[in-house]
């Protein structure tokens, strides 16, 4: 792209292909932000609900704003950032307001306010600038880091605090505003109180969650996602969804979900933390291939799967079964309170393989606490009895602890030791199966900003300032003095509870190799 009008040239062909766009006047304008590109944030459905609850208030409405693909354009041409529904200044909205998925989307947030003429720090800012608030999945497990920089945290469920947010914000000044958010629960406001930690959970009324702007410009390329249940009933040790976040799982009745999907929807995804585990899942998956419509699942649970299940699955246009073991090992799985066994992951195999699928993905994590080497050899084990069954994927992640799990405070296993566990895959099973693994370094860096306060939000604008990379990453924190802590961990809610270790008292370099 060379300027400025291609810039907007290119945001109006995207907007040609969207269907269900909202446009509204209405005296309070929120920017809707998300802090990555655009085919991934309109893959996202919490962005995509609260866009739609913003429309549905009476006095408010929401334009939708993303990070640039094109970042350095935008800077070359001194274009301020702008909306995608009226290419209007992000600048001159009364409010934007952030989804964060996760930790390494802080950068993306920085660049948009710069982008946007606004400074950084939330310090730096006055009553004249546009109110900064930031919400979203991050804020279940650790929003620390993003204090520096915003007005408002809404933590957990937004759906309802939305309402309550916007009708104070139109009718308050900033600093009543500010007072007044701060004494309510599911709001934290820096500097000024309110309940750290709270994660809200929006009324039964609000569920489900779903698209409400279908586009083929997405990673899930014109598909109407909606949520058949949302929370989980299962308590595995490393999940910030585990049973004890918001009060379990939450259903929604199938005749519910097939009312909500509109009728040229021909591809739908049914999205959830645990949608395998609804009771009514075959039924609703059976109506809706039966309607000749293409259907995928998330957060699919090998024992939960039936022949009937992934049948009408093949049915509605999957090549692929995917499930997630989550342990190297037996001994690993159980640890961490992963309910299934190796038969059930075989018996999921077998079922792919009846059904005609065409590969096996399997998602794993590496670097627990009290893995060895023996649990990455069983995995190579196993990984290649599976290979005999159907072709592998195997995607490994090194483990990040989270905040409010019963794993919160355990250490990082090492960039080293996380790399030296992914040689031993590869070479174990080359010939056998494809293994697909996360960056180790990047997992650290995800890590200390997962287990750090709001100084590791300073130091991710310092990193971001010297170019991003991993050494500078690496230098901030040090300079920041970030330092893993133990914050809140949960119960583990078992008669014979794992132990796990904390994070010992050292400086972050020491974790980091």
């Amino acid at each position: 792209m060379e300027g400025r009008y291609e810039l907007i040239e290119h945001v109006c062909s995207l907007l040609a292909d969207e269907a269900g766009t909202l446009r509204k006047e209405a005296p309070y304008r929120v920017a809707l932000c998300y802090p990555s590109p655009y085919h991934v944030g309109m893959s996202s459905l919490g962005y995509q609900a609260i866009y739609r609850e913003v429309h549905e208030h009476a006095g408010a409405t929401a334009e939708r704003v993303f990070l640039p693909d094109d970042v350095e354009t935008y800077k070359r041409t001194r274009t301020p950032l702008f909306t995608w529904e009226s290419q209007a200044p992000v600048s001159g909205f009364a409010m934007l307001a952030f989804s964060v998925a996760y930790e390494l989307e802080l950068t993306g947030l920085f660049t948009m306010l710069e982008l946007s003429g606004l400074p950084v720090l939330a310090a730096e800012r006055n009553a004249r600038h546009p109110l900064i608030v930031a919400g979203g999945p991050l804020t279940f497990s650790n929003p620390d880091p993003l204090e520096p920089f915003v007005d408002v945290l809404v933590q957990g469920e937004a759906e309802d605090l939305i309402h309550v947010l916007l009708d104070a914000a139109a009718s308050m000044d900033r600093e009543a505003l500010l007072d007044h958010l701060a004494r309510i629960p599911g709001f934290r406001v820096p500097g000024r109180g309110g309940a750290r930690y709270h994660v809200a959970k929006a009324t039964d009324a609000r569920l489900p969650a779903r698209t409400q702007i279908i586009t083929p410009h997405t990673e899930l390329r014109s598909m109407f996602l909606i949520e058949p249940e949302r929370g989980c009933s299962r308590g595995c040790h490393y999940c910030v969804m585990r049973r004890t976040t918001n009060g379990g799982m939450r259903t929604v009745p199938p005749e519910r979900i097939l009312s909500l999907i509109p009728e040229h929807a021909r591809r739908v995804g049914l999205v959830g933390a645990a949608v395998t585990d609804h009771p009514r899942i075959v039924e609703l998956l059976r109506t809706l291939v039966d309607a000749g419509r293409e259907v995928g699942v998330s957060s699919l649970r090998a024992d939960r799967l039936t022949q009937e299940l992934v049948d009408q699955l093949r049915r509605g246009g999957a090549t692929n079964l995917t499930v997630a073991a989550d342990g190297a090992s037996q001994k690993m799985r159980d640890l961490v309170d992963r309910k299934h066994s190796e038969e059930q992951i075989v018996r999921a195999a077998r079922f792919a393989r009846t059904a005609g699928m065409k590969q096996l993905k399997v998602y794993n994590v590496v670097g627990l606490p009290h893995e060895d080497d023996a649990d990455i050899d069983e995995l190579i084990r196993f990984t290649t009895e599976l290979s005999r069954i159907l072709p592998v994927a195997l995607g490994v992640a090194p483990f990040v602890a989270k905040r409010n799990t019963p794993l919160d405070g355990a250490p990082f296993a090492g960039v080293r030791e996380v790399e030296n566990k992914l040689e031993r895959l590869r070479k174990g099973l080359r010939g056998r199966a494809e293994v697909r693994p996360t960056s180790a370094r990047w997992a650290w860096v995800e890590y200390m900003l997962a287990q750090c306060g709001p100084e590791a939000g300073l130091a991710a604008m310092d990193a971001w300032r010297a170019g991003g990379s991993f050494a500078a990453w690496k230098r901030a924190f040090q300079e920041r003095e970030c330092v893993p802590y133990l914050a809140r961990r949960v119960e583990d809610g078992r008669r014979q509870p794992t132990v796990w270790p904390i994070v010992p008292g050292q400086a972050p370099q020491a974790s980091a190799v």
